[in-house]
């Protein structure tokens, strides 16, 4: 039964990213960028990640536990350490730090994505949570639904973030709950008021 539950998940999570793959494509396309997805970044970001503590945040991993289709521009993960970043891997796969800060790192693949490795986007024991699945041909680790809505929290409540910013964070909690009523149970009350009300 696990293993079917793991293949559906597994599918499901393939035929999400497949979406969001082709609206990258079709972005770039719009604003006549050179062609192309995020697909071969992500995987050379989870082979040189492989044996560590990370996790998929932010957009890739709204896309994998939505079913409503959306694009984003970049990789966001979530570090338990700085000291699991994978600065020789990540240059070996072609990536380059583009800036370095308090709690994150920018880097960008060989073909223009920005990829941003963060160790305050969510807790270590939220990392450690993470669910695991098979897509692009990788094994990714994505934030559960509860701590992907925390994390989204989190960051509304974060005063250093442009408002139009933290009001998408709200709006993708609100989201994450739609589609995850499950998530509202390990909310706390004032968490689950925002939710609620939208703000």
């Amino acid at each position: 039964m696990e293993g079917t539950a793991a293949a559906n998940t597994a599918g499901l999570a393939q035929a999400r990213l497949d979406v969001g793959f082709r609206l990258d494509r079709r972005h770039r396309w719009l604003m006549g960028e050179v062609a192309g997805d995020k697909q071969a970044a992500l995987v050379a970001v989870a082979h040189a990640c492989a044996g560590r503590r990370w996790a998929l945040v932010r957009g890739v991993a709204l896309q994998i536990h939505q079913k409503e289709p959306r694009t984003t521009l970049d990789i966001d993960l979530a570090l338990a350490s700085r000291d699991d970043l994978p600065g020789e891997a990540l240059r070996a796969a072609g990536l380059r730090k583009t800036g370095e800060f308090e709690h994150s790192e920018n880097w960008v693949a060989a073909d223009g994505t920005a990829v941003q490795f963060s160790d305050d986007a969510a807790p270590a024991e939220a990392i450690d949570r993470a669910l695991t699945v098979l897509a692009a041909g990788v094994v990714l680790r994505v934030l559960t639904p509860l701590d992907l809505c925390l994390s989204k929290l989190r960051a509304a409540r974060d005063p250093r973030r442009r408002r139009s910013k933290r009001l998408q964070d709200v709006a993708d909690a609100v989201a994450l709950c739609e589609e995850h009523p499950e998530v509202l149970a390990g909310l706390s009350e004032a968490d689950r008021a925002v939710v609620e009300t939208g703000g």
